[in-house]
């Protein structure tokens, strides 16, 4: 037989918080949720997908390679836009980028030597008027998308 006392400990008289306990030694353990931190992107993952998709088929039915830059362009924007669209890879001749920076109420879309061949300036000004129309209704995503659209049928089918 064993011989004990029975002890109580402090505060077990007290009813817990949810997700506290009081272990053997004393030690409170506390449990918290977990609670992600905020995406930091402007899009919510449909809107991502769908711009994606826009992308995709663009690219796939003319064979030029579309980009989309979202962000400060700078008082430089067109000279930014271009050096932006310099770094498309493989080649940036036969790429388009759109370049729209909310915050400074610009859009600038860059047509890469071979590309500028489909895609002249007339089409690509419908483009940006029907992309800032949409953007003045606070559609981001549905001007990025209608841009892409009205560009890829412009520039027509792979040849």
């Amino acid at each position: 037989m064993a011989a004990g006392e029975l002890t109580r400990q402090r505060g077990s008289d007290e009813e817990q918080e949810v997700g506290v306990a009081i272990t053997a030694t004393g030690r409170r353990s506390v449990a918290r949720m977990y609670e992600p931190a905020a995406p930091s992107s402007p899009f919510t993952t449909v809107q991502l997908a769908r711009l994606d998709e826009a992308l995709t088929l663009a690219s796939r039915e003319t064979g030029i390679d579309f980009s989309v830059y979202l962000g400060e362009l700078g008082a430089e924007s067109r000279a930014r836009a271009e050096e932006l669209h310099s770094t498309i890879q493989p080649s940036s001749a036969d790429a388009v980028l759109i370049a729209v920076s909310p915050g400074e109420r610009v859009v600038e879309i860059v047509t890469g030597s071979e590309a500028v061949r489909r895609l002249p300036d007339r089409g690509a000004k419908l483009a940006v008027m029907s992309m800032v129309a949409s953007f003045k209704e606070g559609d981001l995503i549905g001007g990025l998308v209608s841009g892409l659209r009205m560009l890829a049928d412009q520039a027509g089918s792979r040849r």
